[in-house]
């Protein structure tokens, strides 16, 4: 799909449910929302009805946290076809999924848990992408992700990894901005460089979010505002992409509609921005 507003680059926010009424009734002047697919796989029901309503008035992003495309275990084709079902029916702009593992010997663990950074786990989940995307008839975006434990095994960087991911499959990256920098954080490497390392052309989405910092370490909650530094790490991003779709994503002690509204205006700040710059 296309975006027609004054830059094709618009910023969504993350549709949660009490937020749900809010839409439907007030029609909040959002260009797009994003939802996780797999709270619509049920054939039929008022949950995908009240989805297919919202889909009247905006475009939607379809964003997957259980396909686990990292795992050992053969790829669930019941969850794939779910999704495809999803699909047909509402139309996203974009489908994504996350480049890691959520279970083993059919046990979901309900987390998104690290790959080793290995060229055995890059041919794996390469040909695992493959399958997904073959199955689904259309490219899928892949999210990086943020974690709290490095694997000894692992020999590629991480920034490497997923960039010969895209470079491998043909998928697309969602860049998310807060994860590499949640990353950068507590693994201690240059977040500018990551971003740098990614194939601009290849990115068709950011996501931008907050982390929680009372502890030793950062935790990506999705529970607060966008910091400081994930807003200057943005820049750099959009100085590399260009300007590129953008969520805003908050889902755990989720705010008034309007405080997603504002820190989605910053984003379209910077994007304006960005914009007026390479004009």
């Amino acid at each position: 799909m296309q975006f027609t507003r004054r830059f094709a680059a618009p910023v969504g926010i993350g549709l949660r449910a009490p937020h749900v009424a809010h839409v439907l009734h007030q029609r909040p002047r959002v260009p797009w929302f994003e939802v996780h697919s797999e709270n619509y796989f049920a054939d039929g029901g008022a949950t995908l009805q009240t989805l297919s309503r919202v889909r009247a008035d905006y475009p939607i992003a379809l964003h997957g946290v259980g396909m686990s495309l990292g795992s050992v275990d053969p790829l669930d084709v019941a969850h794939v076809r779910k999704l495809r079902r999803l699909i047909d029916r509402i139309d996203p702009w974009i489908v994504s999924e996350h480049l890691c593992w959520s279970g083993v010997d059919g046990v979901s663990f309900n987390e998104l848990l690290p790959l080793p950074f290995t060229a055995e786990a890059l041919a794996h989940v390469c040909a695992r992408v493959d399958e997904a995307q073959d199955m689904l008839a259309r490219e899928i975006a892949i999210e990086n992700i943020s974690a709290y434990v490095t694997l000894p095994e692992s020999d590629i960087d991480e920034w490497d990894f997923v960039a010969a991911v895209v470079a491998r499959t043909g998928c697309k990256l969602l860049l998310d901005v807060n994860n590499v920098y949640v990353n950068s954080v507590n693994h201690d490497f240059d977040a500018r460089a990551y971003i740098a390392a990614m194939p601009a052309d290849a990115v068709v989405e950011i996501h931008v979010a907050g982390f929680d910092a009372t502890g030793p370490w950062l935790i990506d909650t999705h529970g607060a505002p966008v910091a400081a530094e994930v807003w200057s790490l943005y820049r750099d991003a959009i100085a590399h992409c260009g300007p590129r779709p953008t969520l805003i994503e908050w889902d755990t002690d989720i705010p008034d509609f309007s405080v997603l509204e504002g820190e989605a205006a910053k984003a379209a700040a910077i994007l304006h921005e960005a914009h007026a710059l390479a004009a």
